[in-house]
């Protein structure tokens, strides 16, 4: 590698021609393909990570604290002992699709939530091989499968208030007693026969459990509620289209930029009555930032997917919201994608983090959109601090800083009758779901995500309850390099890459940091690695029975010990050819995954079962 690549986001200075996107390389092995010496300090940095408590050994929620940090404070495995890491136990969950949920920890108890149906087990950490202590079977709806745009998956559960609160394909919020098992109470908050589904991981916000709903591709209108802790009653429901009224934007509504500023323009920016099947989902993670009582999430995409179908902003979806958890008041929005082109949604994780700036403290959420930026957000009011390249990107040019508008590329916009060629991103995004973690040692977030690019062209489509409501047909393919995943470290201060792993498949897991300097996340193919968080160097790697698109924990035992757990079993919208066993041959096949996949069923099998690692 020159000296030219390193530092490099765009890639367009490697001897590579960013307009160009070459067939995959299949057989790629990983390997690090940018790397920037960390001093051992860090970053140098005085980063810190708002609303994080002190370690206490457990992991009670998926991103273990509210500013979404997934960092462990536990560092008994660390970079000197982590190539000592065996299995512990493992558990069959019995379900052999998409398993993208994080186990949660409680005390000495263990929670697992599967995909449809949604089973809930609960172990007992204080037994010897952690006996499992009951099962809980809320019995879904069998037709909402056929409602899920993108597998059966579930993101997990929530602990507050001795309860383990999560949501259910077929659209029930669950509170289910920690101890016995035994239901509390259940609350049905969507409508299957709408396209309606729910995948998410609540956020649960003092006396607010925080959910939303997924079909943006069913033409569904997309909301968030917040329902009461105890008894599961819906107090308040924000739509993502409508008037304001429905939006939940009065008063004390104060978007930074003038584009996000009007009345009403949940109706205005859309032609006709469309809002009402507008999309809008909020199907992705939430975060919470206590100082200023305010909840941060992005919404999902318009529909449909063809964007001469509905002119204008198409607001509120693929935007960032700041809202009260107790009422569910808008504060201030964002929209990161204006008439989003390309399905690049607004759901993915921000991480709440209070850095240095022009020599001052500035509150920032950190987020890496799926239209191939890494926005800093000032968390008090909205405004881009900063929004750079993560990946290759064609389908835009740049973000202004003085009026927030992405700058879309023209060439690359979708027409009717004609194929947009190198789409980058792809629809799936630099990043979907898959969650970031940060470590406030190293001052570093570890991002894990794709390279995907992707030919696109417009169908006209017509809206019926229940069924897809798309409008494109897609074809997803590797992007510069062949490789078609990355893990990054990212300066959240300085914006850049610090170092990159190149993965052969999309790394659709999680990542979790470790007061141990040791990063872990899992591989399509079903392998669970630890990287050394500041050099990216390869630790340790197990090979587990199938891909891995779940959520890292770390927790302590009850013996005082530190473990590391995650679930394995490939699915998801990435490993959809393998969970549902879709034909390699159609490439638009899962909204054009397919195409950019064909190879995964020979590298892994369906799969189902609960990893637990330990230095014994």
């Amino acid at each position: 590698m020159s000296a030219l690549c390193v530092g490099s986001v765009s890639m367009s200075g490697c001897g590579l021609d960013p307009r160009r996107t070459p067939a995959g390389s299949e057989n790629q092995e990983p390997h690090i393909v940018l790397q920037t010496p960390l001093p051992a300090g860090g970053t140098g940095a005085q980063i810190e990570a708002a609303a994080t408590a002190p370690e206490d050994g457990q992991w009670i929620r998926p991103a273990k604290d509210f500013a979404s940090t997934r960092f462990s404070g536990l560092s008994e495995i660390n970079t000197s002992n982590v190539a000592s890491l065996k299995p512990a136990w493992t558990f069959p969950t019995g379900v052999l699709r998409g398993q993208e949920a994080a186990p949660i920890v409680v005390g000495h108890m263990m929670y697992v939530v599967t995909p449809y149906p949604n089973l809930l087990y609960a172990f007992d950490l204080s037994k010897p091989g952690a006996s499992l202590k009951w099962m809980y079977n809320p019995k879904p709806v069998t037709s909402s499968q056929g409602e899920a745009c993108c597998d059966v998956v579930n993101r997990g559960p929530s602990y507050a208030d001795g309860k383990i609160i999560y949501a259910t394909l077929d659209n029930n919020v669950v509170a289910v007693d920690a101890e016995s098992g035994k239901e509390a109470w259940r609350t049905k908050v969507g409508d299957i026969n709408t396209g309606e589904t729910m995948t998410m991981a609540p956020l649960i916000v003092k006396d607010r459990v925080l959910v939303g709903n997924s079909g943006g591709e069913l033409g569904v209108r997309g909301w968030v509620k917040g329902l009461d802790l105890k008894t599961g009653a819906v107090k308040w429901t924000a739509l993502s289209t409508g008037p304001d009224s429905a939006v939940l934007i009065g008063p004390s509504f104060k978007p930074f930029y003038k584009k996000d500023q009007g009345t009403d323009l949940g109706v205005q920016t859309w032609p006709g009555t469309t809002w009402q099947i507008g999309g809008g989902g909020m199907w992705g993670w939430i975060s919470y930032d206590p100082a200023l009582d305010l909840v941060f999430f992005g919404t999902s995409n318009p529909g449909p997917w063809n964007p001469e179908q509905r002119p204008g902003d198409n607001k509120w979806t693929s935007t960032m919201f700041a809202r009260r958890p107790g009422t569910g008041e808008a504060i201030w929005a964002y929209q990161i994608n204006p008439h989003d082109l390309h399905d690049y949604d607004g759901v993915n994780e921000s991480i709440l983090l209070d850095i240095p700036w022009h020599g001052s403290r500035r509150g920032v959420l950190v987020h890496p959109d799926r239209n191939g930026y890494m926005y800093a957000l000032d968390r008090a009011t909205g405004e881009v601090v900063y929004a750079k390249p993560y990946v290759h990107i064609t389908s835009s040019d740049s973000v202004s800083l003085k009026t927030g508008e992405l700058a879309l590329n023209e060439t690359k916009e979708p027409k009717m009758g004609r194929t947009v060629r190198d789409v980058c991103p792809a629809s799936p995004g630099g990043k979907d779901w898959q969650p970031s973690s940060f470590s406030p040692r190293t001052g570093l977030m570890y991002v894990p995500h794709q390279n995907l690019c992707m030919d696109e062209e417009p169908t006209a489509v017509s809206y019926i309850a229940g069924t897809p409501y798309v409008g494109m047909n897609v074809r997803i393919k590797p992007g510069i390099g062949g490789n078609r995943g990355f893990v990054t470290a990212w300066d959240p201060v300085d914006g850049h890459a610090v170092w990159r792993i190149a993965e052969p498949f999309p790394v659709w897991s999680g990542t979790l940091a470790t007061a141990g300097d040791v990063v872990f996340y899992g591989t399509m193919e079903g392998w669970f690695k630890a990287v050394d968080a500041r050099t990216g160097a390869l630790l340790w790697k197990y090979k587990t029975t199938s891909g891995i698109i779940g959520q890292p924990v770390a927790y302590r035992g009850p013996d005082g010990k530190e473990y590391i757990a995650v679930l394995s079993g490939v699915g998801g919208w990435s490993g959809a050819i393998v969970a549902v066993g879709l034909d390699p041959r159609d490439s638009s096949a899962a909204l054009g995954f397919v195409g950019a996949m064909r190879d995964l069923p020979a590298a892994t099998p369906k799969g189902g079962t609960l990893y637990v690692f330990s230095l014994r």
